[in-house]
């Protein structure tokens, strides 16, 4: 999958505005007195504050019943919920001025696409974690161009320093798809960061645009992260927002009649005409394929030809409610993928006062340690259940022999206790 998801492909528009000089030396690429301009700030004073920063802990409110002398514990969260709301809003302000809906969504995707469910140690199985700030990420191919973004990201983040990255990261994609028209994602945070580039990923785990057998790849890639054909195309639909361009990905025209006047830098291809609305539009286009001036990669062709993907491309090419529906879902899924939480629970910043997810109720957790009944018992128990008559759709029958003789004693012990 390229572009506006997995691929060096989509890009968009950047602002021109100046950054704090700690933000554009340790994001320039070309600083002449190191070979990496982050590892060069790597042991500085700024970056053990930005980087390695510790948690933030804040005394939990207490219930209006509790004693006043009573003492709140401290509760250590990886992000401020406060700094996530108004995080929140600068994001949409800087959409409002630059445009960046597309690499915005991009780049949360990528710090999330490289999880891997088969390796349970974090931060190794990658995932939502931060990792994609540092240089050496930045540098992987399927991150061409994502340097900008986080050019736009890096002043929220100094900022809100109490905001980790791996949060910031996911907050603006998802806002970023809410501006654009796009469906409400249920998102959560407390996404704890990776701390050194040594935690960084290897390069590869991200999907590519034109692979020797789309279908597989696709399937390869993303059933590595724990998500099914019906995930893969609706994240797919995000390709809806963004262009290519063809000096980074290698795909796609230099222009085109959709691109060549902006907004933002010109140029690129994009998938569909109108390239910063998130719609059911990326559906409709690739199954008409009547438009040269839009894009259709081999891993957006496949979905109208591979026949599992297909069922889904059909239907989100008719019903655009669906499509958002399953489109949020996988989403927040893939935001999740590999990130540890702090709280645990995660925090919900959508809804009233900040506050930690409630824990899900599991029984198991409360029991007595008393089994369920075997398979076996079951068996028995429903064979002399219908050995009397009583099958698991018939209740049994009165037995009206029995209920006779119960009313005749019934009325016996009345008329001795009136006699008496």
């Amino acid at each position: 999958m390229a572009s506006v998801a997995f691929s060096g492909a989509a890009t968009a528009a950047t602002t021109s505005r100046r950054l704090p000089a700690s933000a554009k030396l340790s994001l320039s690429p070309s600083s002449s007195s190191s070979s990496s301009s982050l590892k060069l700030l790597g042991s500085t004073p700024i970056v053990s504050r930005l980087f390695l920063k510790p948690k933030r802990c804040s005394a939990a409110p207490l219930p209006s019943r509790a004693f006043s002398s009573a003492a709140a514990a401290p509760k250590c969260l990886a992000s401020d919920p406060e700094q996530l709301k108004l995080a929140r809003e600068d994001v949409r302000e800087l959409l409002k001025t630059t445009f960046s809906h597309p690499i915005l969504v991009r780049l949360g995707w990528h710090d999330a696409g490289t999880y891997n469910k088969n390796i349970e140690e974090w931060p190794r199985r990658g995932g939502a974690n931060g990792s994609l700030r540092f240089e050496i990420e930045l540098k992987h191919a399927a991150n061409a161009g994502l340097v900008n973004a986080l050019k736009l990201i890096q002043p929220l983040k100094d900022k809100y320093s109490d905001v980790t990255y791996a949060d910031l990261f996911q907050l603006a994609s998802a806002t970023a798809v809410e501006e654009a028209g796009g469906p409400k994602i249920p998102m959560k945070y407390g996404r704890v960061d990776v701390s050194a580039p040594e935690q960084c990923p290897e390069e590869g785990r991200l999907p590519s645009a034109g692979p020797p057998s789309p279908a597989d790849h696709l399937r390869e890639v993303f059933y590595r992260m724990g998500l099914n054909d019906k995930e893969i195309v609706a994240l797919s639909g995000a390709h809806t927002l963004g262009r290519s361009r063809p000096d980074r990905s290698g795909w796609g025209k230099p222009e085109t009649k959709y691109t060549k006047d902006g907004p933002g830098a010109p140029g690129g291809q994009s998938w569909t005409a109108q390239w910063l609305k998130f719609d059911n539009s990326y559906f409709t286009d690739i199954k008409e394929k009547k438009d040269e001036d839009l894009l259709v990669l081999p891993t957006d062709g496949v979905l109208f030809e591979d026949p599992a993907f297909k069922v889904y491309a059909e239907k989100y090419a008719e019903d655009q409610e669906a499509f958002f529906k399953d489109y949020a879902e996988a989403h927040a899924k893939l935001s999740n993928l590999g990130a540890k939480f702090d709280p645990p629970e995660g925090i919900v910043i959508d809804d009233g006062p900040s506050q930690p997810v409630p824990e899900k109720f599991v029984a198991a957790k409360y029991s007595s340690g008393k089994r369920e009944l075997s398979e076996n018992m079951k068996q028995k128990i429903r064979a002399e259940y219908q050995a009397v008559g009583g099958s698991p759709d018939k209740p049994l029958q009165s037995n009206y022999f029995l209920n006779i003789i119960i009313v005749i004693g019934v009325l016996a012990l009345l008329t001795s206790l009136v006699g008496n």
